[in-house]
């Protein structure tokens, strides 16, 4: 368990790391993709709606820390994404990649929006198209090319810390 805990932080840490430095010197229309949203939707979908809470938590919490006024803020959203994709892990197949890219998209898709909501228009700023052209469906692309070469990485990760578990789980029974 504990084992699983620093590998998930050490990969949501990378992760965060690749977001912010890496990936924001590739930006396409200023849009980065969001590497913690594909986290987040792994872990959801490989573990369930309580590690995909925990995890989306982390991963909010860490980018509310760095990057927002609000504090809670996308941690709030990451949880509820975490929660809610959660809820297809008894839907999902390790070889089937096709519904973990297909929530990773729909996710960043809704995170995008619900943050226009939450932090644009709210404050009167009613762009939407642009927000939607320029900023969403972007970013939500450019997550689902990126969720095709890092969600097969984060699915052995998980798998050899199964393998583990189920080893060390024999020893003592």
């Amino acid at each position: 368990m504990l084992r699983r805990v620093i590998i998930t932080a050490i990969m949501m840490f990378v992760c965060f790391i690749a977001q912010t430095s890496v990936f924001g010197a590739f930006s396409v229309t200023s849009s980065t993709p969001n590497l913690m949203m594909i986290l987040t939707v792994s872990f959801s979908l490989m573990r369930g709606d309580i590690c995909g809470m925990l995890v989306g938590f982390s991963a909010g919490l860490l980018t509310d820390i760095f990057y927002s006024d609000l504090i809670g803020f996308y941690a709030l959203l990451y949880m509820y994404a975490g929660y809610l994709c959660g809820r297809f892990h008894k839907k999902f197949y390790p070889e089937n990649l096709i519904l973990p890219l297909s929530v990773i998209t729909l996710a960043d898709f809704a995170f995008g929006i619900v943050s226009f909501i939450a932090l644009f228009a709210v404050r009167q700023r009613f762009q939407v198209l642009y927000y939607l052209t320029g900023i969403i469906l972007p970013e939500a692309v450019y997550t689902l090319i990126v969720a095709i070469f890092l969600y097969p990485l984060i699915l052995r990760v998980n798998t050899w810390l199964e393998d583990i578990e189920q080893r060390s789980a024999r020893k003592f029974v």
